[in-house]
């Protein structure tokens, strides 16, 4: 094996004028070593971010000292895997390299710098900020959906403020540095591309060596060994290796995810990694966008990943592990990585690959009109032939896609008169990235933009064709427009929620805390984002009193926005492919679509997301100027059960019901109308229906019955709600047990508010009178009393009945 000796120890970090020195931690960011050292105040509470613009216009310098013993190897690399962003890097006062891209790995050759003893490494990083704004006025603006330069530079665009996240513009050693000493060979490339046929998995790999002389190469996976030589003036051969009767990788709710260790030599450099056998294809015909994975078209039950820390070297494998984790607690099978975000890391993507969890990687391009000319476009091509050689071994990863909202934005958004013929980045989408991606793997589909039709010629956004993004609702319709369109693929829609109350009260210190008062605006980076929550609101409930009721009925409301868009969308299978809601996670504490907040916390979308994507549902809704119940078997079983929907009055009274029989095929989608009896209200205003299952045979899985109310919560005769509760001690915390003695609606409780460690295993369940909730609640020792009353213990009939 070569040595590699990380470097990561005795850095300090200053500021160019000398005004500004902190220890640094490598590796790191300029922000995270000067919040370490006490110079600045935590950039995520109150409105500390806007005192701290200075920092992305000072150029800093990072520093430390290591001895060297002076071995015989050949070559010596300095290798620098990730630096953000523009950055020269010095050995004992001698330049040995530079970076612009924050996107992309570095390899040095330092043995002429190195001195045997004592040696002094120095990187020092300019205002990305500031080269952006110089190559922007060098190339000529482009337009984007903000103002800030992101697009004239190859670093993380969501740095530098979005509708969800601050202006923080960082810059620091952010991945791995240190030496690499080796002879002979070092396997610089390897890109296993599988296919599957015939019940044979063939793996392809393509090894590109550095080397002096001719090199043997050999590849093993399974017990199967393939070898060649590489000639003096080759650097790259193809190993096949074929394993027969191989156990396929499949996505979570398909099969189970096998890996298998491949193992590469060149001569004494080994390349390790356990790699999945599975074949994608992507069904694009008629309009269609339909993943398949082993020959089986799958459903996507998608979430959108935003980089889950402003800071990306405070996201370690656990915190992936966690999050990635609360995804498969909401049923997802796939991650849409955002293109204004990162590729991530290697764990990110290993642990996707253990979970079973499909990846769908965007290129990082979003919002925004790119410029194509050097040093843009040299770059772009730089970071895509390695990050897609790179990904290359990861079976989760089933999707390319060369932009976010940017076809879009051209097309539609006004861009093209500002541009006056300048390049915006198609040249890009529709060249460079596929001409990368089918070169160096094209076992894998590759799309050029989301949204995008097929065609150029085509409206980007249409919903008959490819990829859909939806934010007409949250922007300016009720969210029961969603039930309007029939996308092939929701690619993108969302809908604002706040974080949860201890995450709130964490971050920001506002006395009285008001959904107006000065730090949670400051924590609201939508354009408008408080008067659409208000506007959201408002065909649905009264005006809400007092900032408990607010954060409560705006919670409830994303809920509810979200999980009937789900439903409504898989109820279209198969002339709908998939829904991706944006968004699972956030990267700071703020008002947002998220499911997962800035801390962590679960909020009640969450829960609505987890029964939305349930891999068995029920769900009613409109067919056909009438009532339908739909259920959706998202499995490999026929799902075969009795079921029966019935209409209440609000007492809890049987006022008409009908028995249904499901017999739904795996992967299939069955619509059972529902008879006028049913279906037609006496009163509107104070009956609903509940569907649900009342034999479901052995071995059946749970599944969460289906809720039809014939009006707006502002227009139901709620009743003043009555119940009991009892509290009980249990492992791992407390169970909390409430019956209904009148219909609750949404019941909720959140128990963050008297222990910010405490959390519940379930929020907003409607309960008829005689009927109970359970809800595991994660810490003991609360405030009974004040468990079992408002604020904590909640349902919207508290805020209905008082108006």
């Amino acid at each position: 094996m070569s040595p590699f000796r990380p470097l990561h120890e005795a850095w300090t970090v200053r500021s160019a004028s000398g005004d500004v020195r902190a220890p640094a931690t490598v590796p790191g960011c300029v922000h995270t070593d000067l919040l370490a050292a006490g110079l600045i105040p935590d950039p995520y509470l109150d409105d500390n971010e806007t005192h701290l613009a200075w920092i992305g216009r000072t150029e800093w310098r990072y520093e430390t000292e290591f001895s060297w013993d002076g071995t015989g190897h050949e070559h010596v690399d300095l290798v620098c895997q990730g630096l953000d962003t523009v950055a020269a890097v010095e050995l004992n006062g001698v330049r040995v390299g530079e970076s612009a891209n924050m996107h992309r790995s570095y390899r040095f050759d330092v043995r002429h710098a190195l001195r045997t003893g004592s040696n002094r490494l120095t990187v020092t990083f300019g205002s990305a900020l500031e080269y952006a704004e110089r190559l922007r006025e060098e190339l000529g603006h482009r337009p984007g959906a903000y103002t800030q330069p992101y697009n004239f530079i190859r670093k993380m665009a969501c740095n530098f403020g979005w509708d969800w996240g601050p202006t923080l513009i960082t810059a620091g050693i952010w991945r791995p540095i240190g030496l690499h000493e080796w002879s002979g060979a070092r396997i610089a490339e390897v890109r296993p591309l599988v296919t599957v046929e015939d019940g044979t998995a063939r793996v392809d790999v393509h090894v590109r060596v550095e080397k002096t002389g001719a090199a043997e190469v050999s590849a093993a996976i399974k017990g199967v060994t393939a070898r060649a030589v590489i000639p003096e003036d080759g650097d790259e051969a193809v190993l096949t290796l074929e394993v027969p009767d191989p156990e396929l990788w499949w996505p979570r709710g398909y099969g189970e995810q096998p890996l298998y260790e491949l193992e590469v030599t060149a001569g004494e450099d080994v390349w390790r990694r356990r790699i999945g056998l599975r074949e994608v294809r992507l069904r694009t015909g008629d309009g269609a966008f339909t993943l398949a994975v082993n020959g089986v078209e799958v459903f996507v039950r998608g979430v959108n990943w935003i980089p889950d820390d402003c800071f990306p070297t405070r996201v370690g494998r656990d915190r992936y592990a966690t999050r990635l984790a609360q995804a498969c607690e909401t049923n997802v099978n796939l991650v849409r990585v955002w293109g204004g975000g990162l590729y991530e890391s290697e764990d990110f993507y290993d642990l996707c690959d253990r979970l079973g969890l499909m990846v769908w990687q965007d290129f990082p391009f979003a919002c925004a009109a790119y410029p194509e000319e050097d040093p843009i476009g040299a770059e772009v091509e730089a970071e895509a032939r390695e990050q897609v050689a790179r990904l290359s071994a990861h079976p989760s990863l089933v999707l390319w896609c060369g932009n976010n909202e940017n076809i879009e934005g051209y097309a539609d958004w006004g861009w093209q008169e500002p541009l006056q013929g300048r390049s915006w980045g198609g040249g890009f989408y529709l060249e460079t990235l596929p001409r990368v991606v089918a070169e160096l793997d094209p076992t894998r589909p590759y799309w050029p933009g989301s949204p995008y039709s097929g065609s150029m010629d085509l409206p980007p956004n249409d919903p008959a064709r490819g990829t859909m993004h939806i934010w007409d609702v949250w922007n300016e319709r009720d969210y029961t427009v969603y039930r309007d369109y029939r996308p092939r693929m929701a690619a993108e829609f969302g809908f604002q929620g706040p974080a949860a109350y201890a995450t709130i009260r964490r971050a920001i210190s506002d006395e009285p805390l008001l959904p107006d008062s000065r730090g949670l605006l400051h924590h609201q980076k939508a354009v408008d984002g408080n008067l659409k929550l208000a506007a959201g609101l408002k065909p649905h409930f009264p005006v809400p009193g007092t900032f408990d009721d607010w954060h409560y009925l705006t919670q409830v409301n994303q809920a509810r926005a979200i999980q009937l868009g789900v439903e409504h969308f898989r109820a279209l299978w198969p002339h709908c492919a998939g829904s991706v809601v944006w968004q699972l996670n956030d990267c700071w504490p703020v008002t947002s679509w998220s499911a997962v907040d800035g801390d962590g916390r679960r909020k009640p979308l969450f829960h609505a997301l987890r029964r939305a994507y349930a891999d068995r549902l029920l769900t009613v809704q409109s067919r056909d100027g009438g009532m339908a119940l739909v259920a959706v078997n998202d499995s490999a079983r026929p799902w075969r059960a009795s079921a029966r929907a019935v209409r209440h009055g609000f007492d809890g009274s049987e006022l008409a019901a009908q028995d249904l029989a499901l017999d739904v095929p795996p992967r299939a989608v069955v619509t059972l109308p529902l008879a006028a009896p049913l279906a037609e209200p006496g009163d509107p205003a104070s009956e609903l229906i509940i569907a649900g299952i009342t034999e479901p045979g052995g071995g059946e899985p749970a599944v969460t019955r289906a809720l039809w109310f014939f009006a707006p919560d502002r227009d139901l005769r709620l009743p003043e709600p009555r119940y009991d509760t009892a509290a009980e001690a249990v492992p791992g915390g407390l169970r909390l047990t409430v019956t209904a003695r009148t219909l609750l609606r949404d019941l909720a409780v959140f128990p963050d508010r008297l222990d910010p460690a405490a959390e519940a295993d379930d929020q907003l369940v409607t309960l008829l009178p005689g009927e109970r909730a359970e809800f595991l609640i994660s810490t003991a020792g609360l405030d009974e009393q004040a468990l079992v009353r408002a604020p904590v213990l909640r349902c919207v009939n508290d805020v209905v009945v008082e108006a």
